[in-house]
């Protein structure tokens, strides 16, 4: 019989909370909230993909003939790249966000319709046909 609270159970229950709690952060509407979903979301994705690459703990990364086996360096090799890439995209949504509430001065997210443009796209619909 497995344990109830073995590591791999602990890993998915972590993985899967940290998937839950972006997710909500990112459905609410104001920006702030949506940018540490994404984080959370993120953080998520890069522990999924180190535990997939199972650790291995004495072996050399690369293979050589004196080693009997090795690690896989590609898991590292990718949240590495993840991290890189994830620091950068939301240093981008943050110059956004902040850019967005200094021009509306209100952060919420949420597309307000104007009747305006409504006529103007069904007139193009009319003139298309």
């Amino acid at each position: 019989m497995i344990p109830i609270l073995s590591m791999e159970f602990l890993l998915a229950s972590g993985i899967g909370a940290m998937t839950a709690v972006g997710l909500y952060l990112i459905m609410l509407r104001r920006t702030f909230p949506v940018v540490v979903g994404l984080s959370f979301l993120s953080y998520a994705v890069n522990v999924f993909l180190f535990t997939m690459g199972r650790l291995n703990i004495d072996l050399p990364p690369i293979f050589s003939k004196e080693a009997t086996a090795y690690t896989d360096p590609l898991p590292q090799a990718l949240v590495l790249t993840a991290i890189v890439i994830t620091f950068g995209m939301t240093a981008l949504i943050v110059v956004l966000s902040l850019r967005g509430f200094l021009e509306t001065g209100s952060d919420d997210v949420t597309l307000a319709s104007q009747g305006g443009d409504e006529a103007e796209s069904a007139s193009r619909d009319g003139a298309s046909r």
